[in-house]
């Protein structure tokens, strides 16, 4: 789907991924001390509002302006409610091909990013590149194995992907020690359903930036 596919789907549908942030985000990187955090392909900005009322200073990006307006709408909401502003900057762009700024950010975010193998690679990159080091990059999407094991989710084989095509897209990366695995395979993810609790197989994909000033080179 391309940004006017998207555009008219964030129109016709209130919240298409609901308000909370994903359960994954917060049990990953709730621990984590404030800083700097880009959410690419942020969408109506769930995960994004969540790091800014955690006290994060965030760069949401996304190419649909209707979900981008509409995540703006959401955090005013938040604040208002809150009492207190939340630092996001919002950008319309498409994650494969937005400028970032380089090791600029402690925390980096790509949640359910569905495009074929030669468009995530590139969005992928962009993820590490603007990694700072000893921040933490975070990928999770629907996993290659939902689509015949698990429920929902893109029907799109194209689309989807394994933790081991993410380690593939950043391989260098690890290569070098520029990015130390944390965290990297498949997740079970219930969902309630009329017809009572379903699976859904998500990949999760935790990594380090290698911290130069404390010499960590090694895997992890």
């Amino acid at each position: 789907m391309d940004a006017a596919a998207w555009d008219e789907r964030y129109t016709d549908e209130q919240l298409v991924w609901g308000s909370d942030p994903n359960r994954w985000v917060v049990a990953e990187l709730a621990a984590l001390t404030p800083s700097t955090a880009l959410d690419l392909a942020s969408g109506e900005g769930r995960n994004a509002i969540w790091l800014a009322s955690e006290g994060w200073s965030v760069t949401a990006i996304d190419f649909s302006a209707v979900a981008v307006d509409r995540a703006r709408g959401l955090a005013d909401e938040v604040a208002k409610r809150s009492g207190r502003d939340l630092d996001i900057t919002w950008r319309v762009e498409d994650v494969t091909t937005a400028e970032v700024t380089q090791s600029a950010y402690d925390a980096v975010l790509v949640s359910y990013l569905q495009l074929p193998a030669y468009e995530r690679r590139g969005a992928m990159r962009t993820a590490a590149r603007a990694l700072a080091p000893g921040g933490v990059l975070l990928v999770v999407a629907h996993d290659t194995s939902n689509l015949t094991d698990g429920y929902g989710g893109p029907q799109d084989a194209e689309v989807l992907y394994s933790a081991a095509d993410v380690e593939e897209d950043l391989q260098d990366y690890l290569t070098s020690g520029s990015l130390v695995i944390e965290r990297s395979g498949r997740v079970a993810r219930e969902i309630e359903t009329d017809d009572g609790p379903v699976i859904a197989w998500d990949l999760l994909v935790r990594l380090k930036g290698r911290d130069i000033h404390k010499g960590e080179v090694t895997f992890g």
